[in-house]
């Protein structure tokens, strides 16, 4: 899948400032998630993330979803990582993929096509998961089907309780347009940890996003994250690491305090 130069650059920060304080009096909320059913994800994050006593939330394609994963990612939600929902098939804009790629672009879908789609990958999830109800993350970071956005339609139906997008910008709290912030695959634990420490000074809460660790595309360095991971376990005292949903619900529920 080719991404556009400028998905990869993002280096703003993306924090939502949360009125009231985290759970245990905690200074700023970290979420890790991680992008499109990768193995990478399976064979060095998940290890790391375990080692470290940390969840992550892990958002599915479910084209990408092979037999012989089903197994693992069942356990990997047994364990306490969250299943997320990333659509079937990973609608993108024409744009980001090569001319001659008309199947699977955002531009041949309608509204009722992607919401249609994020049902069935919910209906996947609980099959591997057992839970009733799936966050999701947009494709590409858009919600654009035919040129139309589908996301007031989204919110109306029930599919998602919160939706992650996939740029940095600071806005309102909004749980179905939540901020996250990417990194350009020559990232290191340093830059990693500037982000979390910049979310920490400002005392909300920051979504990180991942693709391949260690491997596959778009990715940053086993070394680099575990360096983040060592820096979180570092300052659990002040910082909360949970789950997308877990930190969405208390968010949600604690947002009019």
């Amino acid at each position: 899948m080719r991404i556009r130069p400028i998905f990869l650059a993002i280096t703003l920060v993306a924090t939502q400032a949360v009125a009231g304080s985290w759970p245990d009096g905690k200074r700023a909320a970290v979420v890790l998630t991680y992008d499109d059913t990768l193995v990478s994800q399976l064979d060095t994050a998940i290890p790391a993330l375990d080692a470290a006593g940390f969840k992550g939330t892990f958002f599915l394609i479910g084209s990408r979803v092979t037999p012989e994963q089903i197994a693992r990612w069942r356990s990997a939600a047994a364990e306490g990582h969250e299943l997320g929902n990333h659509t079937i098939r990973h609608a993108c804009p024409q744009a980001n993929y090569p001319p001659a790629k008309k199947i699977d672009t955002s531009e041949t879908y309608d509204v009722d096509t992607m919401l249609a789609e994020i049902r069935t990958m919910n209906t996947m999830l609980t099959a591997i998961d057992g839970k009733p109800q799936h966050s999701y993350a947009t494709p590409c970071g858009q919600h654009l089907a035919g040129g139309v956005d589908y996301l007031p339609a989204l919110r109306t139906s029930g599919l998602a309780p919160y939706t992650r997008a996939a740029d940095p910008a600071e806005r309102p709290f909004d749980p179905m347009d939540v901020p996250a912030h990417f990194f350009p695959s020559n990232a290191t634990g340093a830059d990693l940890i500037a982000a979390v420490r910049e979310a920490e000074r400002k005392g909300g809460m920051i979504v990180l996003g991942f693709h391949g660790v260690g491997g596959d595309y778009l990715a940053v360095s086993a070394q680099a994250h575990a360096q983040l991971l060592a820096y979180l376990k570092a300052h659990a005292g002040t910082l909360w690491v949970a789950p997308f949903s877990t930190v969405m619900g208390y968010a949600a529920s604690h947002q009019a305090h």
